[in-house]
């Protein structure tokens, strides 16, 4: 029987199903350590009588540290494998969580923090290439929307943590608690194998004698640069749009003063439609492209924005959350992870998903520190730059994907591609 004949989940082989569970759990559990800072920027400010600028400017560094992280592991990727690299990441952000709660002080916290994004930026390109290598083209954009939904559903985690155990734990306990990724190395070692069409490129390699030992500068070379700055600017204005969201929880704490279990429910939802819709996308995109698909989703993510930020109606906020969740909160990340695997060759896939992911996340990195910026010292409200922002990424990440290449269906080979 053809895999055409046979439902898309009887294709994928018990391996292709353990190297794609790796590579969500990865995501996911990174989500988790990084939007459990989001939620108590507030208190620690308190805490550490620093303004709150300070304290945002922590994520920034985090997102800036991501691209240092995102380079230098998928270089390790490329060379040496998906798996070890997989697992070097999530120790990492574990790690660093882990520490960052004992901080006697606010830049021991900061620096911990920053040296986090390193690990956080380490896992996506290596979690990605692995998930995706491994996966049949046929359903490759709903597992690529599956997989990124994990983003939605580690920060539900957080948003649940939070809203459950703060008041127990306090903002210390929320950090250590982050230490828990950690336990997924278990899974890793036992039932994750090597992607088949790495290893086949890597022989291949070896053989011609045509080993890329520097794949980040391939990339820059006239046949590709068009594709890695197209990419870049895709995931910049992805990354806008996203990040300006991140500061919803402080605009519920600040602007409306609202409650722990307040903040985390519209937050909560937002993330469950966040996986949802990544996956009701990911099948979307397996029928229309990844284009068009990308194009619809941030299309409706402009006039939804303003519904639950300029409105302090509890109900309007939590409705609105939860459709942006399925638009421009959400579903505007259900292909990051397919569209761009598919753009590049095996021989480079790892570094130029980390470097364009990670650095167009590092360019918008300004975004949160400006909002709060206008937000508190301006007197504006985290509202109004928060929309400013939101609707201004949506419309450069149509531009950016109109522009860019389709890659629906396309069958990720062995073969050396690289001159």
């Amino acid at each position: 029987m053809s895999a055409a004949n046979i439902p898309w989940w009887k294709e994928p082989t018990r391996d292709q199903w353990f190297a794609f569970i790796a590579g969500w759990l990865g995501w996911t559990l990174d989500a988790f350590d990084f939007t459990l800072f989001l939620l108590i920027m507030e208190p620690i400010s308190k805490a550490f009588n620093v303004p709150l600028t300070s304290v945002v400017w922590a994520i920034t560094l985090t997102l800036w540290m991501r691209i240092v992280g995102g380079v230098a592991n998928g270089w390790l990727a490329d060379r040496i494998g998906r798996k070890r690299p997989l697992m070097l990441s999530i120790v990492w952000y574990s790690a660093c969580n882990f520490i960052a709660g004992f901080a006697p002080s606010f830049w021991f916290l900061f620096l911990f923090r920053a040296l986090l994004g390193i690990g956080m930026g380490a896992e996506w390109p290596v979690g990605a290439s692995l998930a995706m290598e491994s996966w049949p083209a046929r359903s490759r954009g709903f597992m690529a929307g599956v997989m990124q939904g994990g983003w939605g559903l580690g920060f539900l985690l957080s948003s649940a943590t939070y809203g459950l155990l703060y008041n127990v734990v306090g903002w210390r306990g929320m950090l250590w608690i982050g230490v828990a990724p950690a336990l997924v190395l278990v899974y890793i070692v036992r039932y994750v194998k090597e992607p088949p069409v790495w290893l086949e490129n890597r022989r291949l390699q070896r053989l011609q004698k045509r080993e890329v030992r520097i794949p980040l500068f391939s990339i820059f070379k006239p046949g590709m640069l068009g594709n890695t700055l197209n990419a870049l600017w895709w995931t910049a204005s992805s990354a806008l749009v996203s990040y300006s969201l991140n500061l919803f929880a402080t605009h519920l704490q600040v602007d409306l003063h609202l409650s722990p279990a307040l903040v985390a429910t519209p937050i909560m939802l937002g993330n469950l439609a966040f996986f949802v819709a990544c996956a009701g996308w990911g099948w979307v995109a397996d029928r229309i492209g990844r284009r068009w698909t990308l194009i619809i989703i941030a299309a409706v993510g402009i006039p939804l924005t303003p519904i639950y930020l300029l409105t302090d109606s509890y109900v309007l906020i939590v409705v609105g959350m939860l459709l942006q969740g399925f638009f421009a909160g959400g579903g505007i990340n259900s292909q990051n992870a397919s569209y761009m695997t598919e753009r590049f060759p095996t021989e480079v896939r790892a570094t130029a998903s980390g470097f364009c992911y990670q650095a167009g996340i590092a360019l918008a990195g300004l975004v949160a520190p400006a909002i709060t910026y206008f937000a508190t010292v301006r007197h504006m409200g985290f509202a109004m730059p928060m929309l400013i922002a939101g609707v201004v990424g949506c419309v450069s990440f149509i531009a950016a994907v109109y522009m860019g290449p389709e890659t629906k269906g396309k069958i990720l080979g062995a073969e050396l591609e690289v001159v």
